[in-house]
């Protein structure tokens, strides 16, 4: 690979991990800042004004079979994903929630074989099943119960963002047509069905203070908007599988905020999880190997060289 577009992967690399990066203050957010016990809510604050106030930036909007396409990507990924998600938080210890997240790329691995010929290398396979394995020795505890009601939530949240993710990659965008706007649609779409079943969760918003304002304001900018515009900006220029194994960073972010701003230790086997997903992240970046030249083709341009030496000799040196 050319050494420019090695530099320039790298970096789509490292904006793309910024979101999973975000995602992971998520929690420390919510506790610090926001209303207790309105996950709902909260998800239709996140979506719903970030996608609004994308559209509007790009000043752009869907034609055609975009509409029903922005409609199940919107759904995929944010208003079935977020209350299926925070169903599963409710009903499962954190730590239990967040290793069924991390089987995640194990999900968009199938997927993308399956739909988009992306062929799954056991590099890739190992990658993913050591994420796992290494978010679940961050978060599980040996107290951790499990709730029929809860794990099939998380599943199927995992697999709803990982079919998302497949088909954002599957559908690419329409021509002329920026990540920016591809965004703002998903989450105006996503927001628009996560807002009914908050207020019929929930019922009315509830009142917001100073801190509240700030928090949710992080949340629409910085940990929706821009987040989910680098995820799918990333989803366009790389592989699925490749920016889905960004994934573990979310979970390992968390745990480094709670360790430095909330005052929670880490233990070894923590810190040995940590460093198993973090590894497996990266393994999960490197390109394919780039298959070497068959020897046959190698014998045959040996024989080519010996055939035109042998010509030469004959005409007396002299090419002809």
């Amino acid at each position: 690979m050319p050494r420019s577009r090695t530099v320039n992967r790298i970096g789509t690399i490292a904006l793309t991990a910024l979101a999973p990066v975000s995602w992971g203050s998520t929690y420390f957010v919510a506790t610090e800042l926001l209303p207790p016990d309105r996950p709902l809510f909260t998800g239709a604050m996140r979506a719903l004004p970030a996608g609004l106030l994308l559209t509007a930036l790009a000043r752009t909007l869907p034609k055609g079979a975009w509409w029903w396409k922005a409609a199940v990507l919107g759904t995929l990924n944010i208003g079935a994903f977020f209350p299926l998600l925070f169903l599963s938080a409710y009903r499962l210890p954190g730590g239990v929630a967040a290793v069924l997240g991390a089987a995640g790329p194990l999900f968009v691995v199938g997927l993308a074989a399956l739909l988009l010929g992306e062929r799954a290398s056991l590099r890739t396979v190992l990658a993913a099943v050591a994420g796992a394995l290494g978010v679940s020795m961050v978060v599980l505890n040996a107290q951790a119960r499990l709730d029929l009601v809860g794990v099939v939530a998380g599943v199927v949240s995992s697999l709803s963002m990982a079919a998302g993710t497949v088909m954002v990659k599957r559908w690419g965008r329409p021509d002329g047509v920026g990540p920016l706007a591809v965004a703002g649609w998903q989450l105006t779409a996503g927001g628009l069905v996560v807002v009914p079943v908050a207020a019929l969760v929930e019922g009315a918003p509830p009142a917001l203070d100073g801190h509240a304002f700030l928090g949710y304001g992080y949340m629409m900018l910085i940990n929706t908007g821009i987040a989910y515009w680098l995820w799918f900006r990333g989803i366009g220029r790389l592989t699925a599988t490749s920016v889905t194994l960004l994934g573990p960073l979310s979970p390992l972010t968390a745990a480094v905020i709670g360790w430095a701003a909330l005052g929670q230790e880490l233990s070894a086997v923590q810190l040995v999880g940590m460093a198993v997903a973090f590894t497996a992240t990266v393994a999960g970046q490197l390109p394919p190997r780039t298959p070497r030249p068959a020897a046959k083709e190698s014998f045959s341009s040996a024989e080519d060289n010996d055939r035109n030496i042998s010509m030469d000799l004959s005409n007396g040196g002299v090419r002809r």
